[in-house]
């Protein structure tokens, strides 16, 4: 189903003038009622008038995180406080959270913007949606709430936490859908394998994950456990929230971008020049509708590409490829970059090992130091030593030849990393302690 075929399946003319008098307005709008948008176009030199086409966006300085920060708690806002009537929060683990702030018309919008990403998985008012993810400053929760209660479907406001007890509410209630994070789904899936149920006496078809990157291999991974599709859906706090772009039934993980609310950017994430279609970069984002907390080209830091192709669903919109890397999260080690989808590819090909990991970064001496520790998968835990060091050794050298540098490896006994209700903390970078 489609939600709204009148801006989903938009002549791409159409919607590129939309795109421009909707850009025009909110760069007036934040220049009139944002003091750091006033100061930051002034110092470039240029005036909202200026902005005649599309490509004058380009034109305007990046708003990066810093600047949202800096602005904390609410030094962004465009509207006075008393309508705004929703406050959210990023997590705050880099620094100071970053706060949005929503008005009821930016409700109604977000509200009718996750309509259309879970009607795109295939979500209808016949659903019994379970929602997984936490409620409260992360923007997840009621996101997925609202929106999809919006469709009609049932839900089951289930949060995170008491795993036993969500499984046997699937089972009762007879729950088609859920949402969640990835790590939270293969955790899930872990209890469910514990407690003997089978899968495929569940009611479950389809899970809408967000929240953190899924990789190709981790998103089989999570259907060949749940007997279930698993479909992705992009967002991110700064924005508003999800919403930006959902997977259809036949994109084949590529996501369809609201164009008509958010404009996207590519970029060379080193230099800031503009990418073109099919060419990877980072993702810049421009919200075209937001009222009490407008954005323009923020550097979301998510590398991806966009994709101008027909797609069989019948919408016309842009699409962006999954995120599975963030400029932020790449490691520099050695002088090599590295990224942890890159070692989750290889853990997850690799039999007797995963999905569990973490990578450990240290310092010895003047080198930076990677270990993979990795859990062994239950069946594979003889105890053993032959098994295991061939394994560790196997692991090794195909990780060398991915990264093209040594990592150490640890195996770990199953179960033995913490199990997350959210984001999965991949990385620990030990470097500025020792």
């Amino acid at each position: 189903m489609i939600w709204e075929p009148h801006y989903e399946c938009m002549v791409r003319e159409d919607m590129q003038a939309i795109q421009l008098d909707r850009l025009q307005a909110v760069v007036n709008y934040v220049y009139e009622k944002v003091p750091y948008y006033r100061k930051a176009y002034d110092e470039h030199g240029i005036k909202p008038q200026e902005i005649t086409r599309l490509k004058d966006v380009s034109r305007l300085p990046f708003t990066e995180k810093e600047a949202l920060m800096d602005g904390y708690p609410f030094g962004l806002f465009a509207v006075p406080m008393k309508k705004v009537v929703r406050l959210h929060a990023s997590s705050g683990t880099t620094g100071k959270q970053k706060v949005i702030g929503y008005t009821k018309r930016d409700i109604r919008t977000w509200s009718n913007l996750i309509a259309r990403i879970a009607s795109m998985a295939g979500i209808t008012d016949e659903d019994i949606v379970q929602i997984c993810f936490g409620y409260g400053l992360f923007t997840g929760g009621f996101g997925l709430h609202y929106g999809i209660e919006k469709i009609g479907a049932t839900i089951i406001p289930a949060s995170t936490g008491n795993t036993e007890r969500q499984i046997v509410m699937m089972q009762d209630f007879g729950t088609t859908a859920m949402v969640a994070t990835p790590s939270y789904a293969l955790y899930m899936a872990e209890v469910f394998e514990e407690m003997c149920i089978d899968p495929s006496s569940l009611k479950l078809k389809v899970g809408l994950f967000g929240g953190e990157p899924c990789t190709d291999n981790m998103k089989k991974e999570i259907e060949r456990r749940w007997h279930m599709r698993a479909t992705d859906n992009y967002g991110l706090s700064e924005v508003g929230g999800p919403g930006v772009a959902g997977e259809c039934e036949c994109s084949e993980g590529m996501m369809h971008i609201n164009e008509d609310h958010f404009y996207p950017e590519i970029i060379n994430p080193e230099t800031g020049q503009l990418m073109g279609y099919g060419e990877v970069g980072e993702l810049v984002l421009t919200t075209l509708t937001r009222e009490a907390f407008p954005i323009i080209r923020y550097r979301t830091r998510d590398l991806t590409m966009l994709v101008d192709e027909p797609c069989r669903c019948g919408r016309t919109t842009l699409k962006m490829k999954k995120v599975v890397q963030r400029a932020d999260d790449m490691l520099i080690i050695r002088g090599v970059n590295i990224y942890p989808s890159q070692i989750e590819g290889v853990i997850m090909e690799t039999e007797g090992i995963g999905p569990y990991y973490q990578l450990v970064v240290t310092k010895k001496g003047y080198m930076d130091d990677l270990e993979v520790q990795v859990e062994i998968s239950g069946e594979q835990f003889s105890g053993k030593f032959k098994e295991l060091e061939e394994l560790e050794k196997s692991l090794r050298s195909k990780l060398q030849k991915v990264l093209s540098i040594s990592a150490g490896v640890k195996l770990l006994e199953p179960k033995s990393l913490e199990r997350t209700m959210g984001k999965a903390k991949r990385i620990v970078d030990l470097r500025s302690k020792d």
